[in-house]
């Protein structure tokens, strides 16, 4: 987040829609794939250039165009250009940390949403900004890196799978937000197996470490929380929006994403509550832990009290002290403390003090 808003400050003073690429530079070199397919036919295929895209606007045929890297200022210039995409929607694909959002152009719908998986090496939530724009019988999608969740929609595409080949445009965006949104169910798999070994560990062994864990799981659930909460927003925008690209019989598809998001959202809550149920159970268990050290160290403190006491009284140096020439007066100071201490632990085991 830092760094975000230090690439931010490059923008100061510049007029509204100039491309200045912000985030993270997460692949060298941008790479385009197109996919163009109906019913009957299917044709896919990686593109040198970007002009080699520019073909497809016009087709009857369903097409999806995905652009790996969005930092190429002169790339995202001219896809704009040809598609006739808004100077200011091109600034949001550029701009990476973009808050999820919808917005209608008439011509296309341009939907911004965040991809999330989970990393673990790192034990953290990865996230990713994938922009699409919906046209005609186009969609454009614009993602920061290679590697997704859309894997399996390319799979579905190929072998004609599902209702996807006969659906148009506004299905696949559809089935696209779709994947996202179930990765967002993997990502709280991770997350919920890494709350219930914390639990355990609370009951066992609560330890700085566990505090640590407890403090990563507050943080990745805001995350989560600020990433998910906006697509709610954006998912209702598609299904109750008057746009004509969507179909009526793709609304109810977008009906049951709405649902899973919904479920996404309960979750993220319920998680939420759970993991600040564990900080405040790891803050009594310390505290606990240390009534318990307090305890014994105070019992012993009070057994020892009567012995110095004794030892005190005995330890003085006068000379016409009564006992000072007895023969078992040694002998017998030693087993009145023993007694004293004896009969004092007794009475702590009979309160259950220990």
């Amino acid at each position: 987040m830092p760094r975000l808003l230090k690439k931010m400050s490059k923008k100061i003073g510049l007029p509204p829609g100039t491309l200045v690429h912000i985030g993270e530079r997460k692949v060298e070199k941008v790479r385009i794939t197109a996919i163009d397919y109906d019913e009957a036919n299917l044709e896919e295929r990686e593109l040198a250039t970007i002009e080699e895209c520019f073909l497809f606007r016009d087709s009857p045929t369903t097409t999806w165009i995905n652009i790996d890297g969005v930092h190429d200022v002169d790339i995202i210039e001219k896809i704009g250009k040809h598609f006739n995409l808004h100077p200011l929607l091109l600034e949001d694909v550029m701009n990476t940390g973009q808050r999820a959002k919808i917005e209608d152009f008439d011509s296309y719908v341009f939907v911004v949403a965040k991809m999330l998986s989970y990393d673990q090496e790192t034990h953290s939530i990865q996230a990713e900004q994938v922009s699409l724009v919906l046209g005609k019988n186009y969609v454009i999608s614009f993602q920061e890196q290679p590697g997704d969740l859309f894997e399996a929609i390319r799979e579905r595409i190929r072998k004609g799978k599902g209702r996807i080949r006969k659906g148009g445009a506004d299905y696949l965006i559809y089935a696209l937000l779709d994947a996202m949104v179930d990765g967002y169910f993997l990502v709280l798999d991770h997350i919920g197996d890494i709350i219930e070994s914390a639990e355990e560990d609370l009951a066992t062994n609560p330890a700085p470490q566990t505090l640590e864990t407890i403090r990563m799981l507050k943080r990745e659930m805001v995350i989560l929380r600020r990433f998910v909460w906006p697509l709610r927003e954006v998912i209702g925008g598609l299904q109750r929006g008057e746009s004509a690209l969507i179909q009526k019989a793709t609304g109810i598809y977008l009906r049951d994403v709405y649902d899973h998001t919904i479920q996404v959202i309960d979750t993220i809550e319920s998680l939420r509550d759970m993991v600040s149920g564990m900080l405040d159970v790891y803050l009594s268990s310390m505290s606990n832990k240390m009534n318990e050290v307090m305890k014994v160290l105070t019992i012993f403190a009070v057994i020892f009290i009567p012995l110095t006491f004794v030892a005190g009284i005995y330890g003085m140096n006068f000379e016409f002290m009564p006992e000072l020439k007895w023969e078992w007066g040694y002998r017998m100071a030693l087993i009145v403390m023993g007694s004293v201490a004896t009969g004092m632990l007794c009475y702590f085991k009979r309160k259950r003090w220990l």
